[in-house]
């Protein structure tokens, strides 16, 4: 349980002390989790919403706006440093979220969607709430975690609402792999026909397994690129419409036109590697960060003039596909050799004894960057010096030996937030002994990994 009342508490505390002061706090009363008698409370300024909804009317009218009002303001995760007040706003967003959500899943009326991403971050935004519901989808919201009572709950849930589109993280799907195929055969699963995957970019083996043993070879995976700034899909298969390529999002959704630049901002035609850009507007595109329009323009127009810079890495080969390949401040220069952090992950996560993993780059001083390498096991599995050396093996044969790790940290966890994303700016401190420059873990789902990582950096 995220005892949420009272994180409330110390940023209202925090939030008067820096001279705004919070007149209303509105509580749901969840019996098996928090009861009122048991719940610290400030007269005059915290209300229970039993003790208030039933007042009012269960319907309210439609409030008229112009298509260009700002909808919501959403701040970017702390995993990719300051936050920035993304504000999108109401005509563009859900017309986009609408179409994405109808054509990326193939949206028909008697199917049964579950997201399970939070509300609170942008695909909650999009595609729990505005995109599903534009279309009148059927949505299945789980208040849980998805390993309780055991790793089969999401499977079960599947089974009991037939649900047929499943939308989830790659930090899921290696978490459920990584606790074996039994939780998930046991259940029928044979409403299911289409699956996702959004977040970050899935490494070919949970794709592999996410389809196999998910979805029994028979569902296609929409491997959706996009952030919170895009407010809807940019790049992500059209189930059925394509072949598929186990790690790639495959092309840019209707009018989206991306494109690959080198380092001086010239785009690249074919088969290459570079910066992901977008050349024109689309309706979901944001409009600007909130007090910061500086901001907004210096992030993500100034780099490359004249297009939106996704701040991302990506490929395209041969057929055309799009492979992401991380955050352009996720490559990591050895030797001279360019190395995306995810290809490195995907190849220690390919070995049958790694079930996550986190690369990161740290200083060397013959090499200008190493590499760094965070490895969570699969249950039951114990580290020895012969499976870090199998694991330096997998990277070689699949990258090459200049893509080898440096040191390979065991970790019974790794630093995430709420959403499921690592943030690892926190890894780079550690990997670096930076251990006084951590900065605000506030956002993580559960602080005490740092510590634990930390304890085994040595080991």
């Amino acid at each position: 349980m995220i005892d949420l009342k009272n994180i409330v508490d110390a940023a209202l505390l925090e939030s008067s002390r820096n001279g705004i002061s919070v007149g209303l706090c509105l509580t749901f009363e969840n019996r098996s989790a928090m009861k009122k008698e048991a719940t610290i409370w400030q007269k005059g300024r915290d209300i229970w919403w039993q003790d208030v909804v039933p007042k009012y009317s269960t319907t309210c009218d439609v409030e008229w706006v112009d298509a260009e009002d700002p909808l919501f303001l959403l701040y970017t995760s702390g995993s990719t440093g300051k936050p920035k007040g993304v504000v999108h706003t109401t005509g563009g967003y859900m017309i986009y979220t609408a179409t994405t959500f109808k054509y990326a899943f193939d949206y028909k009326d008697s199917d049964i969607y579950w997201c399970t991403a939070d509300c609170g971050w942008i695909t909650g935004h999009s595609y729990v709430t505005y995109g599903p519901l534009l279309n009148g989808a059927t949505v299945v919201l789980y208040e849980g975690v998805p390993n309780y009572p055991d790793s089969g709950r999401c499977w079960e849930i599947v089974d009991k609402y037939k649900v047929t589109i499943f939308y989830t993280a790659p930090t899921l799907v290696r978490s459920l792999m990584r606790d074996g195929n039994e939780y998930v055969t046991r259940h029928s699963r044979k409403s299911l026909r289409i699956l996702g995957s959004v977040g970050e970019p899935i490494n070919p083996s949970a794709w592999r397994w996410f389809f196999n043993v998910v979805g029994d070879s028979r569902c296609p995976i929409s491997d959706t690129w996009w952030q919170t700034e895009t407010g809807g899909f940019m790049i992500t298969p059209l189930p059925g419409a394509w072949p598929q390529k186990p790690g790639s999002a495959t092309f840019p959704f209707f009018g989206v036109q991306p494109v690959i630049v080198d380092e001086k901002g010239n785009e690249i035609d074919g088969e290459c590697s570079g910066y992901l850009c977008v050349k024109r507007s689309w309706p979901g595109a944001f409009r600007t960060l909130y007090g910061d329009h500086e901001r907004y323009e210096t992030t993500y127009f100034k780099a490359f003039p004249g297009y939106y810079f996704s701040g991302d890495g990506c490929s395209r080969d041969k057929d055309g596909y799009y492979w992401l390949t991380g955050r352009v401040d996720d490559v990591i220069n050895v030797s001279g050799h360019r190395i995306g952090t995810a290809e490195v992950e995907s190849a220690l996560v390919s070995h049958p004894q790694c079930a996550e993993a986190a690369v990161v780059g740290v200083e060397h001083e013959v090499k200008g960057q190493g590499i760094y390498a965070f490895v969570t096991l699969v249950d039951g599995v114990p580290y020895s010096e012969d499976l870090r050396k199998s694991l330096v093996l997998v990277v070689r044969n699949q990258i090459g030996a200049f893509a080898a790790p440096d040191k390979i940290h065991w970790a019974p966890s790794l630093p995430k937030t709420r959403s499921g994303k690592i943030m690892r700016r926190i890894l780079r401190k550690i990997a670096s002994r930076q251990l006084d420059e951590l900065g605000d873990t506030s956002t993580l789902a559960d602080p005490s990994v740092v510590d634990q990582l930390i304890a085994l950096a040595d080991s």
